[in-house]
């Protein structure tokens, strides 16, 4: 199995946190190392809200 991450997979940061969905891997900002833009969803008293960020691919891991 590759632990390469790409479209569609899902994510967390290595630190912890959410479940995040991957949508976009790339270069951004004119870093030089690949990011990913990912979604994730936050409860918000008795609704979910979007939540979306960019990371860099090396502080991610796939979730178990």
């Amino acid at each position: 199995m590759s632990n390469e991450i790409k479209v569609g997979d899902i994510v967390m940061l290595k630190s912890g946190g959410p479940l995040m969905t991957v949508n976009a891997v790339g270069q951004y900002n004119y870093a030089d190392y690949d990011s990913a833009k990912c979604d994730w969803f936050i409860q918000d008293k008795a609704s979910w809200k979007k939540d979306e960020g960019l990371f860099p691919l090396h502080s991610l891991k796939k979730a178990e």
